[in-house]
């Protein structure tokens, strides 16, 4: 059977140099040197806020500069990280949330099959029966600051409170809801003056969501970018003496159209010897039967083509796309990934209809996906 090779390489990230995990526990060790890890060499300080931008990609930003001057001020003289595998909200912020990578955490993207269990665990819409400590047993760095002695504080809509992904990945002894943009500046800003030592991350999501139903072509997208903007600029221009203020992201997005969407309901190919699809349209784990993993491969490879990076999990593990992974959370790990180029989604129209009729899309290992801005600003 013939297969054709993507002509470009995947952007693996460099996990240990300059992801989101890094970065996390770079933010950490700015506070707490005694924590180590600081491989950004972030300045040491007393108080830092990190400001998490759901869906704000680096190329999404450099393209649209007049809908964010302040934040593209801030990134002319910046570079940018890579995100992490997959490219998505559950894994992003559980890098961010423990400073390790993927392979470790063990959140391995939006929807992953649980070992020994013919079901999916989707990390957004967290099963009752399996407990999200368990799921992900390491110490988050909120967790870790506050043993550091150091305040630790999480901003967000108070509906993200106490969800599975929260349990998980945060953990943080402060919690501050915030219903609004102007409410998240302020929560994150009063945080800061309330405490000498505090680390405090502030996540918006509305960007990502617009993203998704309207497209990052779309008068939506910009107009939202606009908000996210003035949500940077008034903390940094509200910053207690001593701060720094970082801006990030989880992930960039594509736009999608209907011809580019490949479904996995309706070719054969592509279903045949499969027992679970997870993932999400631009980065898929394939479970397979007993037996049929190298068949399963065999035909990703033949019906995507140069669409997508298709590896065996052997792989995917060997080549880095996880980081370092802990053997106890190998087997969440498809039989097969894939990894979509382009502008192409491998969609699910009968068991995923509303993720399938999304534009923005996310997860894969392409640029516009992977980079994620990481922008700082120093009180006066």
């Amino acid at each position: 059977m013939t297969t054709r090779e993507p002509k470009i390489s995947p952007i693996v990230p460099s996990y240990g140099e300059s992801t989101l995990a890094d970065l996390a526990a770079s933010l950490l060790a700015s506070l707490a040197p005694d924590t180590g890890g600081n491989v950004l060499g972030l300045p040491p300080v007393p108080r830092a806020c990190l400001l998490i931008v759901d869906g704000l990609g680096w190329e999404l930003l450099r393209a649209h500069q007049a809908a964010a001057p302040f934040l593209s001020e801030l990134a002319f003289n910046s570079t940018p990280l890579t995100c992490g595998f997959p490219a998505t909200t559950v894994t992003s912020l559980s890098s961010l949330g423990t400073g390790v990578p993927p392979g470790q955490h063990g959140m391995l993207g939006y929807q992953v099959g649980i070992p020994g269990e013919n079901r999916l665990l989707n990390g957004l819409r967290w099963p009752d029966d399996v407990d999200p400590a368990a799921w992900q047993p390491g110490p988050t760095v909120y967790e870790r600051a506050a043993g550091a002695g150091i305040d630790a504080v999480h901003v967000a809509e108070p509906r993200l409170r106490d969800t599975g992904l929260s349990r998980a990945a945060v953990r943080a002894p402060g919690f501050r809801g915030a219903r609004s943009p102007g409410a998240l500046a302020a929560e994150a800003v009063s945080a800061l003056h309330d405490s000498e030592r505090i680390m405090v991350t502030a996540y918006h999501d509305q960007l990502d969501g617009t993203g998704h139903q309207y497209g990052t072509a779309s008068d939506a997208w910009a107009f939202q970018l606009s908000h996210v903007d003035r949500i940077a600029e008034h903390i940094a221009g509200s910053l207690p003496p001593e701060s720094m203020l970082y801006i990030t992201a989880d992930h960039g997005m594509v736009d999608v159209a209907e011809e580019d969407k490949v479904d996995f309901d309706t070719i054969p190919e592509l279903s045949d010897g499969v027992r679970l699809l997870a993932g999400e349209a631009r980065a898929r784990h394939v479970y397979a039967e007993p037996g049929a993993a190298a068949d399963v491969l065999a035909r990703w490879q033949e019906v995507l083509g140069d669409r997508a990076w298709v590896v065996s999990r052997d792989e995917a593990v060997s080549g880095g796309w996880f980081g370092s992974v802990d053997p106890a959370m190998a087997g969440r790990i498809g039989d097969v990934v894939a990894a979509a180029t382009g502008n192409t989604a491998v969609v699910a129209t009968e068991a995923e209809p509303l993720e399938s009729k999304l534009i923005g899309m996310h997860g894969s290992l392409t640029a516009a996906e992977q980079l994620v801005p990481f922008l700082s600003f120093a009180s006066p």
